[in-house]
């Protein structure tokens, strides 16, 4: 397969960015249909992405031998379902984190993908952004020598509409799942307990939701390492996601709220042009997840970011959820 044929289900701000990719810089991928709810949505999207087809039913999709590869970018309860129904057709599969709404979603999922023989990618874009990518090969060559302790910061500029946060899964599966999922990536080593504390500061209507604006969850590793994740929605400045990595001989600092390194001092004061929102932070993170999924459709071999690390994710902001919940530590569960 030299030209992987797709189609985008989803028309937001992520699915565009995916489509866009797909559509405009990856030489051996081509971006066939684009899949919304609404016919508004996929006329629009599609003359956006300068395409012809637009469709509200997936099952078409699905039944076209022509596509090779589903991007799945659509609201996360809806995922399950979709993962099912493209493995039944014997689709690629790329799908937006976290893969599934609940553990047992996933879990129910996993041996389906036992024998499959088509590329399954989740998408922890981290994973591919270049800071991240260079800290991971820099712990690897032990340039700060044994890992001891992680922190991870993100805050968002505001919190979604409530509508969203009403099916999001909170801010522990919604948000803190990327730190979770870099946190074991960096330190080379599974979360085995957390600890977790929060509270709606800015945005009362969460509480009905049992959800929060501002929450920290303590982390202990398999290899005795600790850590913190911070996860938030109030960042009026911008979008501040950042990292620490402290090992035995050195520590990493990894990525920046800055859009660049420019300083500029005048009256006294001091400005920075800082990031706004996430397609900024991590456009290039964004082509490079997709570029390796199709990457991997065309030459083979398996993903970075599989199903088991998806639900090894999962598994982690469950438990930080329920230990906000409960008020208590909780132990992460083991993955065969």
């Amino acid at each position: 397969m030299s030209i992987v044929q797709c189609a985008v289900v989803g028309a937001g701000r992520l699915g565009m960015i995916h489509a866009q990719n797909i559509a405009n810089f990856i030489p051996n991928a081509r971006l066939k249909t684009i899949v919304t709810t609404r016919e508004e949505s996929g006329k629009r999207a599609a003359g956006q992405l300068g395409i012809q087809n637009w469709t509200t039913n997936i099952q078409t999709v699905l039944e076209d031998q022509q596509i090779d590869a589903i991007i799945i970018a659509s609201p996360t309860p809806s995922h399950a379902e979709l993962i099912k129904k493209a493995i039944q057709y014997k689709k690629h599969i790329f799908v937006d984190k976290p893969m599934t709404s609940t553990v047992k979603e996933a879990e129910e999922l996993m041996p389906l993908f036992n024998g499959y023989n088509k590329v399954l990618q989740v998408g922890f874009n981290r994973r591919f952004d270049e800071a991240y990518r260079v800290a991971a090969a820099k712990i690897r060559r032990g340039d700060i020598g044994e890992p001891l302790y992680f922190s991870g910061i993100s805050r968002d500029p505001g919190s979604p509409p409530e509508e969203y946060i009403a099916t999001s899964g909170g801010i522990f599966v919604d948000l803190c799942i990327h730190d979770y999922d870099i946190a074991r990536y960096l330190m080379g080593a599974e979360i085995e307990t957390v600890h977790s504390f929060g509270k709606a500061l800015n945005h009362p209507f969460m509480d009905k939701y049992n959800d929060v604006d501002q929450a920290i969850t303590k982390l202990e590793f398999s290899n005795g390492a600790l850590g913190i994740v911070e996860g938030s929605r109030n960042s009026s400045f911008g979008y501040d996601i950042r990292a620490e990595v402290l090992g035995t001989e050195g520590m990493l600092q990894i990525s920046s709220i800055q859009r660049s390194n420019i300083v500029t001092l005048s009256s006294g004061s001091a400005t920075t042009d800082n990031i706004l929102d996430f397609p900024s932070k991590f456009e290039n993170a964004f082509f490079n997840e997709m570029k390796a999924f199709i990457d991997t459709v065309v030459k083979g071999g398996s993903s970075l970011v599989t199903a088991r690390d998806a639900l090894i994710a999962s598994k982690i902001a469950e438990a930080a959820t329920a230990s906000f919940t409960n008020k208590q530590m909780m132990k992460v569960g083991n993955v065969e």
